[in-house]
């Protein structure tokens, strides 16, 4: 995939640009890259930045016009509704969860902390927005080869990712079904 070619390039270019300009590194990661590689529609964006997502948010919501920016500090998200599109920032961070609750401890954390993280292999695909290698997909955990499998890993061992969140367990039921893996 190469998001030089695709709609989404000037976005893309702008935040790449900010990124350069304030240090902090910068992915699209989630379902938006597994849905360009499966060629489906997807206007949710979901940013992966190596910084503070949200002031990061809040300085692109001025450099695209003054668009409103909503934030949501208690879980260190923050998100724009820019032209037909909803775009989701968050510096990276890693999750702990103790027994005595779902509701995990969030912190600063790494790139690689970040995709830990996540509930999918297919969904811990990240693309570059960074001026050296811009366009490149990044997969630490096998979600190209998952993809055209048709089949659904968590990243790290499963019962892990599942006792951590068991909602995670009906994610899989949707995507099963939703993509037909």
């Amino acid at each position: 995939m190469n998001i030089k070619d695709t709609e989404e390039i000037k976005l893309f270019t702008e935040i790449r640009d900010l990124a350069k300009e304030m240090s902090f590194p910068a992915y699209i990661v989630g379902g938006w890259v597994r849905d360009q590689l499966l060629k489906r529609e997807s206007k949710d964006i979901d940013f992966l930045l190596i910084g503070d997502g949200l002031l990061f948010a809040e300085k692109l919501g001025k450099k695209l016009g003054g668009v409103k920016v909503s934030l949501f500090k208690t879980y260190g998200t923050a998100s724009i509704h820019y032209n037909d599109y909803e775009l989701e920032f968050v510096g990276a961070r890693k999750e702990s969860y103790g027994e005595e609750s779902r509701n995990p401890t969030v912190e600063s954390g790494s790139f690689e902390d970040d995709l830990d993280r996540r509930d999918f292999t297919i969904n811990a695909l990240a693309i570059s927005l960074n001026e050296d290698n811009f366009g490149e997909i990044i997969d630490r955990f096998g979600g190209l080869e998952d993809l055209k499998k048709k089949i659904l890993k968590t990243p790290l061992d499963p019962d892990i990712t599942y006792s951590d969140d068991p909602l995670r367990m009906m994610r899989a039921i949707r995507f099963a079904s939703q993509l037909g893996f």
